[in-house]
C-alpha cells in the first residue's frame, strides 16, 4: 500500500505553479508569467509531483484539487504579480 505524504509542505511558488499548471498554463508561459527560467519551473515540478507523490501533471492537478491546494486563477496572478 502507497501511503500519502499528508504533510508535506509546499512552498507558495509551488502552489503558484500547481495553479497555473490547473489552468493549463504551458512550462514557458509560467516562465514568462513568473519572471523565471523554464529549467526553475520544471524543477518547481518535479519537486511538486515528489511531494505529491504523482506521475504527471494530471495526477498534480488531482491532487492539488483533492487537497485543496489549487487557488483561484484571480488570486494566483495577483501573487506572481506582487511576488517580483
Amino acid at each position: 500500500m502507497k501511503y500519502i505524504a499528508l504533510h508535506t509542505p509546499i512552498s507558495k511558488r509551488e502552489q503558484e505553479i500547481l495553479t497555473l499548471i490547473a489552468y493549463e498554463y504551458t512550462s514557458d508561459e509560467i516562465a514568462k508569467l513568473l519572471y523565471i527560467s523554464t529549467n526553475t519551473v520544471i524543477s518547481h515540478k518535479k519537486n511538486l509531483m515528489r511531494k505529491l507523490e504523482v506521475r504527471n501533471s494530471a495526477g498534480l492537478v488531482r491532487v492539488g484539487c483533492e487537497r485543496g491546494l489549487i487557488t483561484h486563477h484571480q488570486q494566483a496572478m495577483s501573487v506572481a504579480k506582487s511576488s517580483n
